[in-house]
């Protein structure tokens, strides 16, 4: 069998007037996520990693932040595109482990609608979908709740 790994990062400010959300879920806040989709940092690092995995760049190739096409979309519409991807080059999920950093809101009550979104949208069991929240301990800019980070790493595998 053969393995490729993949790593993905990604970061959005948290700002007024806008949703905020994680991992496909609307998370009530008082802020949200700004960019040029819905900003959803976990599934634009899963998307990340899994085309790190496959040697196939980043996202921004595939879902330029400069197409108006893409103003506003659902980052599970980028996450199915890149999961085509991954399905062409006759590859599936072994295994997604990601970390959300952020000082709020809370993302603990999520986590279990987070991981049942993503592996809906990969067509793999939720028990492939690891997902952890941790803060910075108020360091840095993250830590002064200016934004929210992913990290995430991606197994995938040949089918």
């Amino acid at each position: 069998m053969t393995y490729k790994v993949g790593h993905g990062f990604d970061v959005h400010p948290l700002v007024k007037d806008r949703r905020c959300i994680i991992g496909g879920v609307e998370i009530k806040y008082t802020r949200g996520l700004l960019g040029h989709s819905d900003a959803d940092v976990l599934i634009h690092a899963i998307a990340d990693a899994i085309l790190g995995a496959l040697g196939e760049g980043d996202i921004g190739h595939f879902f330029s932040d400069k197409d108006p096409v893409h103003k506003g979309i659902d980052s599970k519409i980028i996450l199915k595109k890149i999961q085509s991807l991954m399905l062409d080059a006759c590859f599936k999920v072994g295994n997604i482990d990601a970390t959300i950093i952020c000082e709020e809101p809370k993302i603990a009550p999520y986590i279990k609608e987070m991981k049942k979104n993503i592996a809906q949208t990969l067509d793999c069991d939720i028990s492939q979908i690891n997902i952890k929240a941790t803060t910075t301990e108020k360091l840095g800019y993250l830590g002064r709740g200016e934004g929210i980070a992913a990290h995430v790493i991606c197994l995938i595998e040949k089918n």
